[in-house]
């Protein structure tokens, strides 16, 4: 069941993916998705200096994300909330981060792809101002085969998700 509680405080700000989050995040990982990330993936990126995140609340891990940049874009990999935690914000709270920390190292737009089999995420998206403007074909692994993905981007506004006075770490986007 779904909690409708909302998230405590205890978690308001997202801390850096680490190694040592990968149990969690791999649990997590193979809960919500039927094709999940390995555990490889989430590493790799963690090393590839991805800007890779994750929300707990009382030690437990809620949530996490991992954001890819490429000169003035970021993509976002994957946002992922535990089954126990969906309807709480930690999606919001999460999307909300990410979409900091990509202003802070010079983005003007975040990428994402989604799946067209998931009207959840697809709404998700479109109420925090992402917008299709593609398909990727064939991109996901699918049960028959592949599925393609929906692009959605989403182009910030100046000034939106300034951060004041901000120490910025090159790559991680610490704020």
């Amino acid at each position: 069941m779904t909690s409708t509680a909302p998230v405590s405080a205890a978690f308001a700000r997202p801390q850096a993916m680490s190694p040592a989050d990968l149990d969690d995040v791999e649990r997590i990982e193979k809960a919500v998705y039927a094709f999940p990330w390995t555990r490889k993936n989430f590493a790799d990126s963690i090393s590839s200096g991805y800007s890779a995140w994750v929300v707990r609340d009382a030690g437990a891990m809620l949530g996490y994300c991992v954001l890819m940049m490429v000169l003035d874009e970021g993509h976002l990999l994957n946002i992922s909330v535990a089954k126990d935690a969906q309807g709480r914000g930690v999606g919001r709270h999460l999307l909300d981060w990410t979409e900091k920390v990509a202003v802070s190292l010079g983005a003007r737009t975040v990428l994402l792809e989604v799946r067209p089999s998931n009207p959840v995420a697809q709404g998700f998206y479109e109420r925090h101002r992402y917008e299709r403007i593609g398909v990727r074909r064939n991109y996901y692994p699918a049960p028959d085969g592949r599925e393609d993905a929906i692009v959605m981007r989403k182009t910030f506004l100046a000034g939106e998700h300034q951060v004041n006075g901000s120490a910025r770490q090159a790559g991680r986007g610490a704020l």
